[in-house]
């Protein structure tokens, strides 16, 4: 498995999170059919803290959570995808990567395969909104206090 990690800074309208890197997991599990890389996914998300809620594809238009870390775990196809809002960065995911995405980082799809679907998945006890344009004050404040999970949702437990 390769991990690639980068941080953003705010770019246009989107805050992104200039604390905790995008993390970008490359094989993260073995691929199978659609199912069993969506149930692997799912099992282990879960076992890490991280209950999966969906399963799905990814907006096609530029968000940021404000109220939730996410994690996305491409079960089957591939997408471009652009992460840290308009302009931002391109990258290509197929099945079995998974992305892990920092409060306020913004992500879109910019293209996806017909097959394209991801399972998304939250740290327990964070449940996610959808934002479309640049942060208040307030949400401001409630992505800086919004907790690190205790683990990684693809590694587990992580030192501190």
């Amino acid at each position: 498995m390769k991990v690639e990690r980068f941080v953003l800074s705010e770019h246009d309208w989107v805050p992104n999170n200039p604390k905790l890197p995008v993390l970008l997991y490359r094989c993260a599990v073995k691929v199978g059919n659609c199912d069993e890389t969506a149930k692997a996914f799912e099992t282990k998300f879960e076992a890490n803290g991280w209950p999966p809620q969906w399963r799905d594809g990814i907006y096609d238009f530029h968000h940021y959570h404000s109220t939730a870390h996410e994690a996305l775990g491409v079960a089957a196809g591939s997408a471009t995808l652009t992460i840290g809002g308009p302009g931002g960065r391109e990258i290509d995911v197929a099945a079995g990567d998974a992305l892990i995405l920092p409060t306020g980082t913004g992500h879109c799809s910019i293209k996806a395969s017909e097959d394209f679907l991801v399972v998304g998945a939250y740290p327990q006890g964070q449940d996610w909104d959808i934002c479309r344009k640049a942060p208040s004050g307030e949400a401001r404040e409630r992505m800086a206090a919004l907790p690190i999970p205790g683990a990684d949702p693809i590694e587990g437990q992580q030192e501190r």
